[in-house]
This record gives structure tokens, C-alpha cells and sequence, in this order.
């Protein structure tokens, strides 16, 4: 296989700005601020649990649409993938680029966390618990973790190859450090942005909000305005707007701006969706997790191929249940192998 390569094109990509703080900081007063500018095209407010957007419609200047959804995940990403087409179809023609504003990521992530506990709450061992205790804490297995997950990653992948201005508000503030153990060290505090671990480090541009000082400017991917890590403070910037952010200090030119060149990993077509796996893999699968011994889940493994046979499901999701099996039976078989020691 010969090398395959190219040189850089040094171009300015369209920016994916986190921009977070404290509540009654201004985030999305910015961003029916910049939706006034006239270097923006059509700005989408697409509000997650907020309430905010009907009544920011009145900052002056203010000029974007409300995005209507229903609430469900589906929904939600649905209406980003039409906005994305549009936003694609304005950069081809030469309009100005098309913002997208979510507002907040922060109830993005709560939703995920909300639909995987649900999940869990189907499972016969939780199901067993609750019906001990009805105020008995859910147990969210790391698979339905992975799940969330991978579902938050997909809506990510489409904000960072958006063909125009994104902005993502969230929660951040202060909470008490933890040590190793998980207790509180005492006079020492942390700062958290309230979403999903990576929302972060996927942003472009990071920028804290806060009612007692300046907007600060925590990081920047940026040949023109980068900040370097353990190098550089984070920098205050007292005449902050985003409309400021985005062409003077990012030097984001419409006309030459291009997406983030993100080849998509394709770790294999044999992989099932896991969004829509038939009831009886779905089945196998809570059965495999509720398994307490090696034994068990050797009979949740020979139920596969029958219902395989029948096409109850199909030769990925036999696969993916049978890779989970295998990885609960290494589990189990190790946690046994303790408790018999």
C-alpha cells in the first residue's frame, strides 16, 4: 500500500465554541447577541431545557428561529441534521454561514444519563431491587454507559464537521476536590463544566462566563489566538462578544473557512445498531447482564443460535451479544476465582 498524503491548507476551520459559566452569566445573551451581527447568516436556537429562547428574541438586533423538537433523542439529532444540511447548502452558495446555538449541552447529557438509567431500570436484578426497595439506587451497567456514550459522540461528530458557526452553552462551577476515595479535601475546590467529560476538549474555543469578572478565554485551538497549555494563562477579554471572538480574534473567514477534516473510524460494518436491536437480542443481552455466574450466562449463550436459525436476530447482533457474554464471563469468572481464594 503506497503512502497517501497532502500538505495542510493552513486554513481557519469553523469554530465549535463551549461556552460556559455559572448561572445568570450572560451565555445566551451572547448568543442572541451574535445572531444580531452582520456576518452571520440565519442563526438556529435550538433550547434544551433552558426556556430561554422566546424571551431572548427581543435583545435588539436579535434575528434567529426557534428550533421546535418533541424532546426525544431522536428528534433532537434529527432537527441537527437538517440544520447541518442547510448550513452546507448557505457555505456552497456563498451566504453568510449559518449558526447553530444549543442551548445547553449540559441538559443534553442529563438526557442520556436519564435514558440510560432508564434502561436499567428494565433489567431483572434492578427490577428484583426495586421491588425490595422502591427508593433503592438504579445500578447503570457500563454497557448502558457505553450506549449514552456513543450517542452523545455521534451528536458530536456532527457539531465538529458543522459547515458554519456553532455555539454550545453549559453549567459550570465550583465543587469541593475530591481525593482518591472519593471524599471531599477540605478548603480545596475544583472547577467542573456540567456535561459530558470530553464536551471540552472536543470545543475549539472554550470561554467561562461569570458575574464576577471578565469573560476568560480557557483555551483556544487556534494558530492566531491559541493558548498553550501549562504555557499560558487563560486570557481575560474584557470587551468579549463572540461576534469579536469568532472574526477578529479566531480570524474565521467565511469565504475560505472549511470543516474539520475528521475521517469517520469505521471499526467494522458487522457492528449491530445499537439504537435498534430487535427485542429478542435486547432480551439476551439484559439476561447476559443479569447473569451472577459463569454457569448462567453459559445458558444466555446457547439460547444464540436458535434464535439465530429463526431470525429473531441477525449474525451482528448474535456476534455483539456473544462478544458481551464473553467479556461478563471473563468478569465473573475472575470475581469467583477471588471469592473462592
Amino acid at each position: 500500500m503506497a503512502i497517501r498524503t497532502r500538505k495542510p491548507t493552513g486554513a481557519v476551520p469553523w469554530p465549535l465554541i463551549l461556552l460556559e459559566g455559572g448561572e445568570k452569566a450572560g451565555k445566551s445573551w451572547a448568543c442572541a447577541e451574535l445572531s444580531a451581527s452582520e456576518k452571520v447568516g440565519q442563526t438556529y436556537w435550538l433550547d434544551l431545557s433552558e426556556g430561554a429562547a422566546d424571551e431572548y428574541g427581543a435583545v435588539p438586533g436579535a434575528r434567529y428561529l426557534v428550533v421546535e423538537h418533541n424532546g426525544t433523542w431522536q428528534d433532537i439529532v434529527g432537527q441537527v441534521a437538517e440544520i447541518r444540511q442547510e448550513a452546507a447548502r448557505a457555505a456552497e452558495a456563498g451566504e453568510p454561514p449559518v449558526v447553530l446555538v444549543i442551548d445547553s449541552m449540559t441538559a443534553e447529557w442529563d438526557l442520556l444519563k436519564d435514558w440510560a438509567a432508564n434502561r436499567a431500570k428494565g433489567s431483572r436484578s434492578n427490577q428484583q431491587r426495586l421491588q425490595r426497595d422502591p427508593n433503592a439506587e438504579v445500578q447503570v451497567p457500563m454497557n448502558l454507559w457505553n450506549d449514552a456514550t456513543a450517542r452523545h459522540r455521534r451528536l458530536m461528530t456532527m457539531l465538529m464537521t458543522f459547515p458554519g458557526i456553532v455555539v454550545m452553552t453549559a453549567r459550570g462551577k465550583e465543587v469541593a476536590s475530591l481525593d482518591q476515595s472519593g471524599r471531599p479535601v477540605e478548603g480545596s475546590k475544583d472547577y467542573k463544566v456540567e456535561g459530558h467529560k470530553s464536551l471540552a476538549y472536543d470545543a475549539s474555543v472554550w470561554v467561562r462566563l461569570s458575574r464576577e469578572h471578565a469573560p476568560i478565554v480557557v483555551g483556544a485551538r487556534s494558530v492566531h489566538a491559541g493558548i498553550r497549555p501549562g504555557v499560558d494563562k487563560p486570557q481575560p477579554m474584557p470587551d468579549f462578544s463572540l461576534e469579536r471572538l469568532i472574526f477578529d480574534a479566531l480570524k474565521c473567514d467565511p469565504s475560505a473557512a472549511n470543516v474539520r477534516d475528521m475521517t469517520e473510524m469505521k471499526p467494522g460494518s458487522e457492528a449491530p445498531d445499537l439504537d435498534n436491536l430487535s427485542e429478542s437480542a435486547q432480551r439476551l443481552l439484559g439476561e447476559a447482564e443479569d447473569a451472577a455466574t459463569v454457569e448462567a450466562l453459559r445458558l444466555v449463550w446457547t439460547a444464540i443460535n436458535p434464535l439465530l436459525k429463526s431470525g429473531e436476530i441477525t449474525q451482528a447482533e448474535a456476534a455483539y451479544v456473544n462478544e458481551r457474554i464473553q467479556q461478563l464471563s471473563h468478569q465473573l469468572g475472575a470475581d469467583q476465582s477471588g471469592a473462592a481464594a
